[in-house]
């Protein structure tokens, strides 16, 4: 979930070159909305949304029991500067800054997602 087009193509391109499926929105109203129902495997939040911050829709993902335990990944602009640890605590499983090292992330999302399904092995 970004507010940027073209940093959700790129990313959603990335994601797709690793075999995963992706769904976009630009919004944290369409971000909460979206979340309900398509129940994420995991989501990747920017913390800079119209329509809703990008604490807000954290918050509000981890107060709905369908989506408490799907992992979230910050991936931000903003400064780490107090920003990495409130997300942190505020239920993310991790924080990137933008522009992000893309086979850190790549790990980060195969770790969570094998958590998420409980598969020793994610498909190639």
């Amino acid at each position: 979930m970004d507010d940027d087009p073209d940093l959700r193509l790129a990313l959603s391109v990335r994601l797709r070159a690793n075999n995963f499926d992706t769904v976009n929105v630009c919004d944290g109203y369409s971000a909460l909305a979206m979340a309900l129902k398509e129940t994420p495997d995991l989501i990747i939040l920017d913390l800079g949304l119209p329509a809703g911050d990008g604490f807000a829709v954290l918050k509000q993902v981890k107060e709905y029991p369908a989506l408490s335990c799907v992992p979230i990944i910050v991936l931000t602009g903003r400064d780490p500067a107090g920003n990495e640890r409130r997300s942190l605590e505020s239920g993310a499983v991790a924080f990137f800054q933008k522009p992000a090292d893309e086979a850190e992330l790549m790990g980060v999302i195969r770790t969570n997602l094998r958590s998420a399904w409980g598969w020793g092995t994610l498909p190639s």
